[in-house]
């Protein structure tokens, strides 16, 4: 079992900045890609940004490409997405989540994920 506690979500006006934190625990974090994804009332939950297990691949939505970046501290246990420029249009439940299957690259479909956290909540002020 993996656990996964995201962090770091809030109030922010149009322009501003937040980085969410993911922290994992209860299997090798460095044996796992990682993924986040968010969610509106009504809508699907989408794919937002992910990583691959050593951190040297990365993939985006093309509505984040160039203003959200996505790192790992394997040491940490602990994954990030840095939100910049953001928009009132980011305003949405921001979920991280572990797959184990992928080995050196990412996937974008939230079927291929095997673990997901409760969720932090952004919402983007205009």
């Amino acid at each position: 079992q993996v656990q996964l506690v995201e962090s770091g979500g809030g109030l922010v006006q149009a322009g501003g900045s937040l980085r969410l934190s993911c922290a994992a625990s209860g299997r090798t974090f460095s044996n796992y890609a990682m993924g986040w994804f968010r969610q509106t009332p009504g809508k699907e939950r989408e794919f937002v940004a992910a990583i691959s297990r050593s951190g040297i691949v990365t993939n985006y939505a093309d509505s984040v490409k160039g203003r959200f970046t996505i790192s790992r501290d394997n040491a940490k246990n602990t994954v990030y997405l840095q939100m910049n420029s953001l928009e009132p249009e980011d305003t949405a439940v921001y979920y991280c989540a572990a797959d184990f299957r992928t080995l050196h690259s990412v996937t974008v479909g939230r079927e291929e994920y095997d673990y997901w956290g409760q969720g932090t909540q952004v919402t983007v002020s205009s």
